[in-house]
């Protein structure tokens, strides 16, 4: 049993080095997040038919996944959440107040892709939410939604597309400070695109919050509660607007 603990410490340190200063194996472990996510994203397009809370759920689970892969990355390293920016000492009165000025600048950004496409359609048009559909008018799905949300959206989103896909793709450039603005956008434009159940308009608009949200990462040295905060604000306020039945 010794032997087998000895194996698996010598591999779990062989493992955790690749990470640290391999370039390929930091490439791997982005796929390893994304790829399985992706899967079950589309495999949710074909199964869950038309039933919006089905689809949002298999949505939230795939978040989770990726959670879940992420912290299997940061222990093989010895890492903690901390290292992404999840530090507990963070959790303070100066984040909350610098979390209202993120909200605000990532509430521009999105309005932002909101007037960028409607220069180039000409017609401003409005993002396809029609899969919270089943929110409207109902309080005990408001709950839920605002609840899942809050783990799988506000959290789980700024822990990959913050901390975690930011970070490694800095790492990959040796953190100079043209790849970490490569990061920021590149961030920005996957964080777009997996809206892509929010139609054209909803890519753009929540491309351009994510560019926000990215740079704010940046700029707040990686305090990654900031984003959490700011991140659940504009989730609750999504979720109220869908139980009103308003549009974005």
């Amino acid at each position: 049993m010794r032997l087998l603990n000895d194996y698996k410490n010598v591999k779990m340190s062989y493992l955790g080095s690749l990470l640290h200063e391999s370039k390929s194996a930091k490439i791997l472990e982005i796929c390893a997040v994304f790829l399985p996510a992706i899967s079950i994203a589309i495999l949710a397009h074909f199964f869950a038919g038309d039933n919006p809370l089905i689809r949002q759920s298999i949505i939230w689970i795939a978040n989770l996944l990726m959670i879940c892969i992420i912290w299997l990355g940061l222990r093989l390293r010895d890492h903690k959440w901390k290292d992404l920016g999840l530090a507990s000492s963070n959790i303070n009165v100066k984040s909350v107040l610098f979390s209202f000025v993120v909200f605000i600048a990532a509430v521009l950004g999105f309005i932002m892709g909101s007037i960028i496409m409607g220069m180039i359609l000409g017609i401003p048009e409005n993002a396809d939410l029609s899969g919270y559909n089943y929110i409207q008018d109902n309080i005990p799905m408001l709950i839920i939604a605002l609840l899942a949300v809050f783990i799988a959206s506000s959290f789980g989103e700024e822990v990959i597309y913050r901390g975690f896909l930011i970070t490694r793709i800095s790492e990959i450039g040796g953190n100079r400070k043209v790849w970490v603005r490569i990061a920021v956008v590149l961030s920005s434009i996957v964080f777009g695109l997996v809206h892509f159940d929010w139609g054209l308009m909803g890519i753009v608009q929540t491309g351009f919050m994510g560019l926000a949200l990215g740079i704010s990462y940046i700029v707040l040295n990686r305090n990654l509660w900031v984003l959490v905060f700011a991140h659940a604000y504009m989730d609750a306020i999504l979720m109220v607007q869908m139980y009103f039945g308003v549009s974005v």
